[in-house]
């Protein structure tokens, strides 16, 4: 929900948490546009100094928050914080009521938090956390996750290892210190998620052998494997997410993507997409497979500094040859067809048009831990795990 108008009570921080506090931190709720903004520009404010930070775009940004109409907000609810100590704003926080989560997982009752920032300062992250803790208290919730940003199917996790360069699109970063705030006030971890990295030579050296079975599966099984249609791109991104949401029951946390967010999503993707690094496969013209792949923005939203008007929008997408970096955000199958290895084959399939394109990099990210498969199979491809991102959990 976005402002409301009946009181909060502001949370106070006593200096015991920490033991030591020149003055006292106040935990704010937002209920104001003053409030939004200075939520808004923290990161700003903590992070531009940094050269691996990338800025968010803004206009995400205050969708992601619900400060402008998101459809993810049609099943959830929102509190955001802001932390004062006297006159400075030090820190924030999102407080998330998931609901489709709490549906879905009905023994798992989580209250998810996200969107945080803060100065190193432990006073100032306790006072954070106590403030979800006391919204979440209030709706019979006792555990805390996160960060998700916010939920697992958007941006997630707190950079714990892999803090030397920049993160890829619609990955996160943080300052080296963020996981200690979590960790002393009582956060445990979840899970972890993993990115791996390839170069050129990964995408290209793949084996005879593999290509044989390539070849066999596509004459057995009739087994075509086609790039998006931009002339039916919003059927094509619908059986994207019919793919994806039908693959991944059963993975730890996923809670299936409802359609009204599907729609908002592929019309915010439309012209980011680049189709031939976008693959769908198909046996006896049914879709079974999807693979997704998304160049590495980031280097121009940072140029843009996030704003994407006036002139943005035409210098983050000008020139897309020139961007020779791929985060390979999916590859799902459905589940009856993962016997056959499709997934194997739709990465080969992506192999001539990324070399095409001139790819020299390709993250694949992000994997659950626990997914052993995916692990092995980029760990054999000859990739290097090269960041990891926590999910914590706190219960009390």
């Amino acid at each position: 929900m976005g402002l409301e108008n009946r009181p909060h009570p502001l949370v106070k921080v006593p200096s015991s948490i920490t033991g030591r506090s020149l003055s006292k931190v106040v935990v704010e709720p937002v209920t104001s546009k003053r409030f939004q903004q200075q939520f808004l520009n923290l990161p700003w404010q903590f992070h531009k100094h940094d050269p691996n930070w990338i800025p968010p775009l803004r206009g995400v940004q205050r969708e992601l928050v619900n400060f402008k109409p998101h459809p993810f907000y049609l099943n959830a609810e929102v509190q955001t914080y802001v932390a004062r100590r006297g006159a400075e704003v030090c820190g924030r926080i999102a407080a998330i009521d998931n609901f489709g989560h709490n549906e879905r997982y009905s023994d798992d009752r989580v209250g998810f938090v996200g969107f945080f920032e803060s100065i190193d300062d432990q006073q100032v992250a306790n006072g954070l956390f106590l403030a979800a803790q006391e919204w979440f208290g209030k709706r019979n919730i006792r555990r805390l996750r996160g960060p998700t940003n916010p939920s697992l199917n958007h941006e997630c996790g707190l950079l714990i290892d892999g803090f030397d360069s920049p993160p890829t699109f619609m990955m996160t970063y943080n300052p080296r210190y963020y996981p200690k705030l979590w960790e002393v006030f009582g956060f445990e971890k979840t899970q972890d998620l993993l990115s791996f990295e390839g170069d050129h030579k990964t995408l290209a050296n793949v084996e005879e052998k593999i290509y044989f079975t390539y070849e066999e599966a596509k004459r057995r099984f009739k087994l075509a494997i086609r790039p998006i249609n931009k002339k039916r791109f919003l059927e094509d991104v619908r059986i994207f997410m019919d793919i994806y949401n039908k693959s991944l029951v059963g993975t730890w946390g996923f809670v299936p993507i409802p359609d009204r967010e599907i729609e908002h999503t592929s019309l915010a993707l439309r012209r980011l997409i680049v189709p031939e690094l976008a693959l769908i496969a198909e046996i006896e013209g049914k879709p079974v497979g999807a693979l997704f792949g998304l160049l590495d923005y980031n280097p121009r939203i940072k140029e843009i500094d996030g704003r994407l008007l006036p002139c943005g929008f035409m210098r983050l997408l000008g020139n897309r040859r020139a961007i020779k970096t791929l985060r390979m955000i999916s590859t799902n199958v459905l589940p009856e067809y993962k016997v056959w290895g499709l997934g194997l084959f739709l990465h080969v399939s992506m192999i001539q048009p990324g070399v095409a394109w001139g790819l020299q990099t390709v993250e694949y990210s992000w994997v659950l831990e626990s997914n052993q498969l995916s692990r092995k199979t980029l760990e054999r491809a000859g990739t290097k795990l090269t960041k990891t991102h926590r999910i914590y959990d706190f219960a009390w």
